[in-house]
Formats: C-alpha cells, sequence, structure tokens
C-alpha cells in the first residue's frame, strides 16, 4: 500500500471559486470586435452571392488580425485585410492586400478600406 499516493481536495464551484483563481493575464492578441466581424461577413456574403469568393480565413496573430479571402480554397489568398493596430496614428490600421502583396487601400476606417473590394467592374452585355 506505500505505492498509493494520498487523495488530494480540490475544490471546484461554489461562491469563492473565482476569487480562488489567479487572474489571467491581459491578451496581447489583436482580434476583430463585433462590428468589424459584421463588416467584414456582410462584404463576403455579397461576394459569395455574387459568385467571385468561395471561402475565408481568420488569423489572430500578436501585431495583427488578418481576414483571408479566396476564391477556392486549396489557393492562396485573393485578398487579405489586415486590421494592424501600431499602424493607426500613421497610416491608419486596415489595409486591404492582393494577392501580389500590393497594398490596394490603407486607412483609418474599415468601411471606406473595403469600397475599394466593392467597387462594380465593366463587363461587356450583348443584347
Amino acid at each position: 500500500m506505500s505505492d498509493l499516493e494520498p487523495i488530494r481536495f480540490v475544490p471546484r464551484g461554489g461562491p469563492h471559486a473565482q476569487a480562488a483563481r489567479p487572474a489571467s493575464p491581459p491578451s496581447s492578441q489583436v482580434s476583430f470586435d463585433r462590428r468589424e466581424l459584421r463588416d467584414l461577413l456582410e462584404l463576403y456574403g455579397r461576394m459569395v452571392a455574387a459568385g467571385e469568393w468561395r471561402d475565408y480565413a481568420i488569423d489572430f496573430l500578436k501585431d495583427q488580425a488578418v481576414f483571408s479571402v479566396f476564391r477556392r480554397s486549396s489557393e492562396a489568398p485573393l485578398y487579405r485585410i489586415e486590421k494592424t493596430p501600431r499602424l493607426a496614428r500613421r497610416q491608419g490600421a486596415y489595409a486591404v492586400v492582393s494577392a501580389t502583396g500590393l497594398i490596394l487601400k490603407r486607412g483609418h476606417e474599415l468601411a471606406r478600406v473595403l469600397a475599394v473590394l466593392e467597387q462594380k467592374t465593366l463587363r461587356l452585355v450583348t443584347a
């Protein structure tokens, strides 16, 4: 019986359980807030309905948050919408980057930056 460890009581739940836990460190991860996600997903929905986009990915990194859109999920992203808070005072926190790395638009307001993706392209219409 000497190889058995003693049973330890670990309290769970109850009114004092929260006070016993150490405070978690503040998150150093950049993310999109609810309004930004709403704007991004509304644009995504319109572009899916138009047949332009088919998939998306969201990455939350230490210094930026990235919303990537794809024509096919097996390919490289067509566009990346990036939020980089450390650039907020200079060029603006938001940027739209093409697949080649070209910055199409940068600014302080997400709606204005996303407008570059909503521009109507000219199409030949035959009667």
